[in-house]
């Protein structure tokens, strides 16, 4: 029992680390329809989500992915910086939409999502680069762990994506904020 316990623990891990994305979206247009944006809850929401994706492009710009253990830039506080901004986006995001529901919707998703993701990572990691890994885990040394950021290590790592993303989350907040008259209702109206 234990065994298939841990084989479809692992399985449900697999797929919701290979799915986070396609959930993201459907996340996305549950919290959009949950939203009630404001111009306050939006300022104060796009200002954290900000924070996060600055720290994910840091991260980017140190990343090699797949090739090698990086310990420079964030790497020698965070483990997975990557997803500490992630995370922050996602507060940002659940601020921004100035809804208990759909800050709930995003805390989930990304609890459930980031955990599977962060899990298969360290397998993969630990498979590929073995002690190296496992050194990295425990100290923020090695070859890389003087390495500059580059804006060019963060494009091939296609940190873009993620910054278009959240400009279009805004965009759609800002826009619903609009649509429901947040930002033009006349007085007494």
């Amino acid at each position: 029992m234990d065994s298939w316990l841990g084989l479809s623990g692992t399985l449900i891990v697999e797929a919701l680390a290979r799915w986070r994305v396609a959930l993201g979206f459907l996340s996305g247009v549950l919290v959009l329809a949950l939203a009630q944006p404001s111009l306050r809850s939006l300022a104060a929401g796009t200002a954290v989500a900000l924070l996060g994706e600055i720290l994910r492009v840091w991260a980017a710009g140190h990343l090699n992915k797949s090739r090698e253990v990086t310990s420079s830039g964030p790497y020698r506080w965070f483990a997975h910086p990557l997803y500490v901004g992630s995370s922050i986006m996602g507060a940002g995001l659940a601020i921004g939409s100035a809804s208990v529901t759909a800050a709930v919707v995003i805390a989930l998703y990304l609890g459930l999502t980031l955990t599977a993701a962060i899990r298969s990572e360290e397998a993969f990691l630990r498979k590929t680069f073995g002690h190296e890994y496992d050194r990295y885990r425990r100290e923020a040394s090695g070859p890389a762990a003087g390495r500059r950021f580059s804006l060019s290590r963060a494009i091939a790592n296609r940190e873009h994506r993620a910054a278009i993303g959240l400009a279009v989350a805004v965009l759609l907040l800002l826009l619903k904020a609009t649509y429901n008259g947040m930002f033009w209702r006349q007085p007494g109206g």
